[in-house]
Order: structure tokens, then C-alpha cells, then sequence
């Protein structure tokens, strides 16, 4: 996509968060398990929050990122290198 938009000046991104504890996600059988195992393999022994998927999205649409595009930004803490 980001090669078909970009002549238009239109960049693409992808948001890959961790595991977010959501309304949703506490009907899932042991969330609170996999959280806890979550939080034990990043390397800061975090989980991100909601607020942390906004505020990388609201930079990749600022001026800041204006030279990215067709990247895949993972907001988990990490835990997709250890993973």
C-alpha cells in the first residue's frame, strides 16, 4: 500500500501492539495469565496501555515522521524481539 500511495504523498503504517488489557480481552480464558507471562519476557518487564498505541500512531501522522512509510511499528514494550 505504501508504495501504491506514496506518489499521492499519502504514508502507510502498521501498529503491531502487545497485549492490551481491554474490556474485550478480559473474556479470554486466563488473560490475566498470558499478561502476567507478557510482562515477565519484555525487556523492561512492561505491558503497554492504550495510550501508548495513540501516542506512537499521533507521531507517525506528525511532521516528525514525514520520512516514514511501509514500516510495521510494533508498540509492545519489546517483547516482539524476545518473543
Amino acid at each position: 500500500m505504501a508504495a501504491e500511495l506514496g506518489p499521492k504523498r499519502i504514508r502507510v503504517h502498521a501498529l503491531s501492539p502487545g497485549p492490551l488489557k481491554t474490556r474485550a480481552a478480559s473474556g479470554i480464558e486466563r488473560f490475566d495469565e498470558l499478561l502476567d507471562l507478557a510482562r515477565a519476557r519484555t525487556p523492561e518487564h512492561r505491558l503497554v496501555g492504550i495510550e501508548d498505541v495513540g501516542n506512537v500512531a499521533a507521531f507517525l501522522v506528525s511532521d516528525g515522521a514525514a520520512a516514514l512509510t511501509g514500516n510495521i511499528e510494533y508498540v509492545d514494550a519489546g517483547y516482539h524481539i524476545v518473543g
